[in-house]
């Protein structure tokens, strides 16, 4: 690995200003999901489903372009690829507050994804290529792992105070002050780096294929629900999907510095990772984007409110993730990554039990705690599991697949839930054209059944776990005592 010497750093110093970019990324998907109903009234959406686009189009770009963001960050210096991520997530977060209309905020939005995806796996490898495999590592792994899942939670309570108030506009003004912050501060203290190859290729022509191919794959399970599965144009871009991440395999396979080496899926757990990630993220974004819609729609919470209510998952992951240095220490990562799909399988079952005239502490409560405990558990075992045994020369590369799969699951499940959600309250407005609260009984229909659809990805995020992941338990984890204080 290629490395210049600056000054010494503390290891500290370097996790929290690239964990404080991580916190902004992860804010960006769900800060906007309390704002929904006052960004529908402010920018004149046609349709309620619509405004899952004002997510999926970041998560969409952000999925799509990560990996080439990843090897960017080994070929061109991780420290170079952060800083620009960081200015143009930065630029792209002022546009997004500025939009006049939906087109131009979703513009915006996949504009943001597109800097997401080279400021995020940098800001990974960093933390990879700065601290040692072990429990050094996983130490540094827990406290990013807890702010990627917490960034989630308070990102509902932070965009509902901005939201009330000041402006929606706000949840995308306030990326400005702090990317500036965090770009000084890594040009400032963290050390540049690279993978150290004897080359700069970087593989557009598999980036591309790949790129579009995700993007359409996702854009396929947007329209089938209101097209029709069998529609000649779903059909189309499915088929468009497939020839293009064909095309990638075979591309990747012969040219002589791939994009991604498929050598890397060699490498211990990072393919079984990465395939248990897609469900878990999957079934995560429909929590966050359901529950905002019925606690402002249905309980007719206040944006403040509706954030104040998504606290105790915020607690709940931070105190969870705390511990799981220490935990997987004691029994490894494998047997983690089995428990907690199962805890939030729970409570995505006890959220599908939501009523029309129901309580927030009734009805929504106990279901966030519940959930809180697994993605606390989940998101960093997931990362310990898919980043041990990685050499440093592909430290961007494996944190742009463990990403890739991160939003990829995302997007698609928000477009197979929101589809479910569609069709069910299509079929409810059916069959009962009368009665009091119809629309709000309507809702809390469709958001069941996206919820029970949720606790399928769930369980087949334990069942990968438990064939997929491997762990050879008879080599102990290390701890070293002197590692503890570096972090």
């Amino acid at each position: 690995m290629a490395r210049t010497k600056t000054k010494p750093t503390h290891k500290n110093l370097i996790l929290t200003i690239v964990a404080l970019a991580q916190f902004m990324v992860v804010l960006d998907v769900s800060i906007v999901n309390v704002a929904l109903p006052a960004i529908y009234g402010t920018l004149h959406f046609t349709s309620t489903s619509n405004l899952q686009w004002i997510v999926t189009a970041y998560t969409l770009a952000f999925g799509g372009f990560l990996l080439l963001g990843g090897r960017a960050a080994d070929l061109f210096g991780r420290k170079k690829v952060f800083i620009s991520g960081v200015i143009v997530f930065s630029i792209t977060s002022l546009l997004t507050g500025l939009s006049v209309n939906s087109n131009m905020i979703e513009i915006t939005r996949a504009l943001q994804g597109l800097a997401a995806a080279f400021m995020s796996p940098a800001a990974l490898s960093i933390v990879i290529t700065n601290f040692k495999e072990g429990h050094e590592r996983n130490i540094a792994l827990s406290i990013w792992g807890g702010i990627a899942a917490g960034g989630a939670a308070a990102g509902v309570l932070i965009g509902g105070i901005l939201t009330q108030y000041l402006s929606w506009r706000w949840n995308f003004f306030i990326n400005v002050p702090v990317g500036i912050l965090v770009a000084l501060a890594a040009a400032y203290y963290i050390e540049e780096s690279d993978a150290g190859l004897d080359h700069k290729h970087l593989d557009l022509k598999g980036a591309l294929m790949v790129t579009l191919g995700l993007m359409t794959l996702v854009y396929g399970f947007t329209k089938a629900p209101s097209l029709g599965w069998s529609s000649h144009q779903v059909i189309g871009v499915f088929a468009a999907s497939v020839i293009l991440l064909i095309g990638f395999v075979i591309n990747e396979s012969r040219v002589e510095h791939p994009l991604v080496p498929f050598s890397v899926f060699r490498i211990s757990n990072i393919a079984a990772a990465n395939l248990t990630q897609l469900p878990v993220t999957a079934s995560l974004f429909s929590m966050f984007f359901f529950i905002s819609l019925y606690v402002q729609q249905v309980l007719h919470y206040s944006p403040v409110k509706t954030g104040l209510g998504f606290i105790p998952v915020t607690i709940v992951i931070g105190v969870m993730a705390s511990q799981m240095s220490k935990v997987i220490a004691k029994i490894g990562y494998k047997r983690l990554l089995m428990i907690a799909p199962l805890f939030m399988a729970t409570g995505l079952y006890w959220l599908s039990k939501i009523r029309a005239n129901g309580t927030y502490f009734h009805d929504v409560f106990p279901g966030l705690v519940i959930i809180a405990i697994g993605l606390g558990i989940v998101f960093v075992s997931i990362t310990v599991a898919a980043t041990t045994g990685v050499p440093k020369d592909k430290a961007g590369l494996a944190s742009g697949l463990l990403n890739t799969s991160q939003q990829i699951g995302g997007a698609i499940g928000l477009a197979i839930l929101s589809g479910v959600s569609a069709g069910s309250i299509t079929s409810y407005m059916k069959h009962h054209v009368n009665g009091a609260n119809l629309i709000a009984k309507a809702q809390v229909y469709g958001s069941k059944y996206a919820f029970l659809t949720g606790v399928g990805f769930a369980i087949i995020a334990f069942l990968l776990a438990t064939f997929l992941i491997r762990e050879d338990r008879s080599k102990p984890i290390i701890i070293d005592p002197s590692s503890v204080a570096g972090v």
